[in-house]
């Protein structure tokens, strides 16, 4: 039984919460933990969650938790999982992992030292879903893949975590990885070669908007865009020599469809996706397994992923002069 400590107590907190709920033959909720102490007993109370904690340092000493889930903005991510790892606790962080792929490096440092589980929890990476789309790309029956494009775009830049750099705000940041990770999914084991971009910012500075270009040494090519004030159609689409792949929502793919390469594409195949609970059972299950199994990291998102994608919003956010977090106090 994976005991788990939620730290911050927000939407997707409660998400996960809600999924550990219908997990409780293999996960419990030990404790929760916010730095306002009636809001940790709110959402303890909603979720029958024993321990209500009124301070991170609190959920960190409680010798009953094995993992601490975080769920707080990502500008915070990198302390809370060094003063976690510090207190011999494995993690499961929400994305974006960190601001920068420096914290990353020092977070996953201490994890090997500690020889404690770190993992980003970008729920797609861990999809059956992820599966069958790489199983169809292996199996020829599209051919050599050669472009992609995907999009994901929510009316949400008027929450504080969005419109805020202090709090690692942006489109890119908390949407845009999500287009970013199905791209890198769709052609792994391919190394960029080359990235290019451009973005829309607030007067506060964060991005409003992006599209970034990648080309990689296999010669496919790919187009993400992500936006934080309209509802885009959330599409994903992997053209081949042979055939396409087309996916609906690239944040939670619900429907994949399969068509040959006609100049009016026939359609082939349907594939409607269902999850056991919701979706995010699987990075709960992976964490478990993993624990168990005295793993440091997912098979799923390896930290060397996780690292390759913030090198790239790294990249992007130096051309488009876009500061966050502690990178402003610089």
């Amino acid at each position: 039984m994976l005991r788990i400590g939620i730290l911050g107590c927000g939407n997707i907190a409660s998400t996960l919460a809600n999924t550990m709920m219908q997990m409780q033959d293999r996960i419990t909720i030990e404790a929760v933990a916010s730095r306002d102490k009636s809001k940790a007993e709110e959402f303890a109370s909603r979720f029958n969650v024993e321990k209500a904690y009124g301070s991170y340092e609190e959920l960190y000493e409680d010798d009953n938790v094995d993992l601490v889930y975080i769920a707080t903005p990502h500008a915070f991510h990198a302390v809370q999982m060094m003063n976690a790892l510090s207190h011999g606790k494995n993690i499961l962080t929400e994305k974006a992992f960190c601001i920068n792929e420096k914290e990353a490096e020092k977070v996953f440092k201490l994890a090997a030292e500690k020889k404690l589980y770190v993992a980003e929890a970008i729920w797609t990476r861990y999809m059956p879903s992820r599966k069958i789309i790489n199983d169809i790309i292996a199996s020829g029956r599209i051919g050599r893949v050669t472009t992609i494009s995907a999009n994901l775009g929510y009316k949400i830049i008027h929450k504080p975590r969005i419109s805020d750099p202090s709090l690692g705000g942006g489109a890119l940041m908390d949407v845009g990885v999500y287009p970013l990770n199905f791209v890198l999914m769709a052609t792994e084991g391919d190394s960029i070669k080359s990235l290019s971009g451009l973005a829309v910012k607030s007067p506060e500075g964060v991005d409003l908007r992006n599209t970034i270009n990648i080309t990689f040494e296999s010669g496919a090519s790919a187009t993400i865009f992500s936006d934080s004030e309209c509802v885009s159609d959330r599409k994903g689409m992997i053209y081949g020599t042979e055939g396409s792949i087309e996916v609906v929502n690239v944040n939670n793919p619900e429907v994949i469809r399969v068509y040959n390469a006609e100049r009016s594409p026939e359609l082939l195949e349907t594939i409607e996706i269902k999850h056991e609970i919701n979706g995010y059972e699987y990075e709960l299950d992976a964490a478990a397994k993993a624990i168990e199994e005295g793993k440091t990291e997912p098979e799923a998102m390896p930290w060397r992923e996780t690292l390759r994608v913030l090198r790239i919003t790294d990249a992007m956010r130096s051309v488009w002069g876009i500061k966050l977090g502690d990178e402003l106090k610089g």
